[in-house]
């Protein structure tokens, strides 16, 4: 597959060691990311809306936006692969918008030298809603109050396919079965293809999502690439593991 093809890179190296039962607690340790992280998203929006003017009169997404909101989704994806979007490593999340070289889970968007002005106008809602609704299936509508019978507001969670796998993965996990790999590779496909479809809805590239489930931890597209400032040739990611995780003890 030409790396011309998708403009986003995301990878997941599954860890080998992931513990039996921390899952369990991860939502309580991931509460100072879930808090820095809404305020980040909160700029990400704010400036998103002023990228999106950019690009209708200068064809151009500034660069300066687009590295702090590639920083955002990257932060969030680490966030995400720690957390209960895959469960994929053990590894506490560093506090950062740099890509960070060691950490299993990493992603990369490619930076357009130009954008199309009338794309931006319709590919944030109308073109992507055929994603968007099969994303709908694949990660679930989140926390949201939904109105009962009884009750006029109640609490609702709809974590859709992916949720659903990774709580079996969990469960895999507390009993000592690993981390089934089937599941962990079918995750990281819909993951990946959830990233394209945030990049080309956050106004970051042009080139539409494909509808392809490429699975596994290893994007078909290749590698995340080197960063500008890293020296020529130097590999910034290391070979992903193939091996079914253990069941280390917590």
């Amino acid at each position: 597959m030409n790396s011309s093809d998708s403009p986003v890179v995301l990878e997941g190296q599954l860890d080998t060691r992931v513990s039996r039962a921390l899952w369990l607690v991860k939502w309580l340790l991931l509460i100072p990311h879930y808090i820095i992280l809404l305020f980040l998203w909160i700029a990400f929006s704010v400036l998103t809306v002023v990228a999106w003017f950019a690009i209708l009169f200068t064809a151009r997404y500034p660069r300066a936006i687009f590295d702090f909101n590639l920083g955002v989704l990257r932060w969030t994806w680490r966030v995400d692969y720690y957390g209960y979007a895959a469960l994929g490593t053990d590894a506490y999340p560093p506090f950062t918008l740099e890509d960070v070289p060691g950490y299993p889970a990493r992603l990369h968007i490619a930076y357009p030298e130009r954008l199309s002005r009338g794309l931006v106008l319709v590919k944030s809602w109308l073109l992507a809603i055929p994603h968007m609704l099969l994303l709908g299936f694949f990660l679930g509508g989140g926390l949201y109050v939904a109105q009962g019978s009884d009750d006029p507001a109640t609490w609702a969670w709809g974590s859709g396919i992916v949720g659903l796998l990774v709580l079996f993965a969990g469960v895999a996990l507390l009993f000592g079965r690993g981390y089934p790999r089937g599941i962990f590779d079918l995750v990281l496909g819909m993951d990946r293809w959830a990233a394209r479809v945030g990049a080309y809805v956050f106004l970051m590239t042009d080139s539409y999502p494909p509808f392809r489930l490429d699975q596994g931890g290893s994007d078909p597209v290749g590698l995340v690439p080197p960063e500008p400032s890293a020296p020529t040739g130097e590999a910034l990611v290391s070979q992903p593991v193939d091996d079914p995780v253990g069941t280390r003890q917590p």
